[in-house]
């Protein structure tokens, strides 16, 4: 089983503390091994998740930030994020992983849905927060996740009524969940065997989220005939 070397979180520790080009320039090479390593664990986690899912594209991000729009002009990220899309308009949601020193974490779900799509879920809730609200209750769903997450409004979107029994839903912009671990568990074994447990357990959610997506709110769907 592909691992998380320890020298790749050693490697990011020493970007963090030299977060310049005249550093990252003179241990390119060292980058580049790390990569490798790092590739081949992305790729299980790949496979584990094709086990009992379809995913369509996996998305290593640049180490290289934009700083044209920030304040912090650091130029590398000191960690590395990979993210996972699912496969064809019935499989909706995303999988993600973070790798930082400290600061690793998985997460998966709907961040900011386009318009339409915010809206549709929205609604549903208005009309009915009953299932919802029986997945994130699950005792498995809050001992890994805690609780759904994501930005939100101050009071209510425009359109709904702000003293909803949902409303707490409503508001959100974006519908995730997270799972953090410390660097011991990043580089134990049963790293991957942790997310592999943490991405089934969010499958309940992404089902029902992508039957909402996928259907009018009779419940009819949208999705065009093959």
């Amino acid at each position: 089983m592909s691992l998380i070397p320890k020298s790749s979180l050693d490697f990011l520790n020493k970007l963090k503390k030299n977060n310049n080009r005249e550093w990252f320039d003179a241990h390119k090479n060292e980058f580049k091994q790390e990569e490798v390593l790092l590739k081949e664990f992305y790729q299980g986690v790949l496979a584990d998740l094709n086990e009992s899912d379809t995913i369509e594209k996996m998305k290593i991000y640049r180490i290289y930030r934009d700083v044209r729009f920030s304040k912090d002009k650091t130029p590398y990220n000191y960690h590395r994020s990979i993210g996972f899309s699912r496969a064809t308009e019935k499989l909706r949601g995303g999988y993600y992983l973070k790798i930082a020193p400290g600061e690793s974490y998985m997460a998966a779900g709907f961040f900011q849905p386009n318009s339409a799509d915010l809206k549709r879920i929205r609604k549903e809730f208005e009309i009915d927060d009953t299932e919802i609200r029986e997945i994130v209750a699950d005792k498995t769903f809050v001992k890994l996740f805690g609780s759904l997450e994501g930005e939100e409004v101050k009071t209510a979107p425009r359109g709904f009524d702000k003293e909803h029994p949902a409303i707490d839903l409503i508001r959100k912009k974006s519908f995730l969940v997270t799972r953090k671990f410390t660097d011991a568990e990043v580089l134990a074994p049963d790293f991957r065997d942790k997310l592999k447990e943490s991405y089934l357990a969010v499958r309940p959610f992404f089902d029902y989220m992508s039957d909402v997506l996928t259907t009018d709110l009779n419940g009819i769907s949208i999705l065009k005939e093959e």
